[in-house]
């Protein structure tokens, strides 16, 4: 098994999807690293010689990953609760932050719905 970045990355998958475990590495920027260091797409994990993997060690320490990358998200999401903008509340209190209705839906980010108080079941 492969280990980029504090990540146990699969070896059976190819490397420019392999990439994609590592936080903050999406499906273009895997695509560039591939480009520049000269990997085939469709080459394998397990088919990297040792000189490629630590190229790519390499490469991707240029960039801001996993925990460091966590760390800066949760720091900017701190910073809008402190300043009460209208981002910040809505991150306090767990709703939609872009505009999404909450009348309807949510559910993912509100939780699992829970009964009215006091409301009557309706007899028949």
């Amino acid at each position: 098994m492969a280990r980029i970045a504090g990540v146990n990355i699969p070896t059976n998958k190819r490397v420019e999807i392999a990439l994609t475990y590592i936080f903050g590495i999406g499906n273009t920027t895997s695509r560039k690293i591939c480009e520049k260091l000269g990997i085939a797409a469709s080459k394998r994990v397990f088919d990297l010689v040792e000189d490629e993997l630590s190229k790519l060690r390499g490469e991707i320490s240029s960039y801001v990953v996993e925990g460091d990358l966590r760390k800066q998200v949760a720091m900017n999401i701190k910073a809008l609760i402190d300043m009460k903008c209208y981002r910040g509340t809505r991150h306090l209190r767990r709703l939609p932050v872009r505009g999404q209705r909450t009348h309807t839906n949510a559910r993912t980010r509100k939780g699992k719905s829970s009964p009215v108080a006091g409301k009557k079941k309706v007899a028949k």
